[in-house]
């Protein structure tokens, strides 16, 4: 039952498009890693609240709302401001986890704060949450390689592959990343991913 155990303490919040045309693609490496979490605590991530997909869990005992925002990626931040002020939550207490094309395919950063990096998901959360001081957790997928005008096609792509083997894992290493954000705290984790 989703209104069981602790209360919500944590927004974990994993970035992509809705929708088969977007299964797998670079963008959506945090669909990809809100399923490896989901299938690891044996929970689906079925329920539609604040215009996402949703399911609660518990990570080191604490509560989390796993979100995947349905809005679209630009839009993000919609079901991540509900969310947030129905939960009564500070920006500290939402994690993100999206693409980034300045990171290799496959390596992990790990932050509390940032500005949004030119990733509209991320400045959408921004706006609605009234703060930079989140944190996240971007999984590399490295940058198209003619650059320019092919960044869209490069992040809307499905990697290949040893991309795709690296694009995969490291999105399973992110959802782990998230647990270990809740129960080990920011230093720890930032120590263990981002030296990887």
């Amino acid at each position: 039952m989703f209104g069981a155990g602790p209360s919500v303490a944590w927004l974990a919040v994993f970035l992509g498009n809705p929708g088969p045309r977007y299964a797998g693609t670079r963008h959506n490496a945090g669909f990809l890693a809100a399923d490896a979490l989901a299938k690891d605590k044996g929970v689906k991530i079925a329920r539609v609240r604040f215009r996402a997909m949703t399911a609660r869990t518990e990570l080191g005992g604490a509560g989390v709302l796993l979100m995947k925002p349905q809005t679209y990626m630009n839009e993000s931040g919609q079901a991540v401001g509900q969310a947030a002020r129905f939960y009564k939550l500070p920006p500290q207490r939402v994690i993100v986890v999206s693409d980034d094309i300045n990171l290799p395919c496959g390596r992990l950063r790990v932050r509390t704060k940032g500005s949004a990096g030119g990733h509209n998901g991320l400045k959408s959360i921004i706006a609605h949450l009234g703060s930079e001081d989140f944190p996240r957790i971007r999984v590399g997928v490295g940058a198209p390689p003619q650059g320019g005008n092919e960044q869209i096609d490069w992040v809307l792509g499905v990697p290949k592959n040893q991309d795709w083997e690296d694009f995969s894992g490291a999105c399973a290493r992110a959802a782990k990343a998230v647990e270990d954000y809740i129960v080990l705290g920011p230093e720890r984790t930032m120590d263990l991913y981002n030296r990887q």
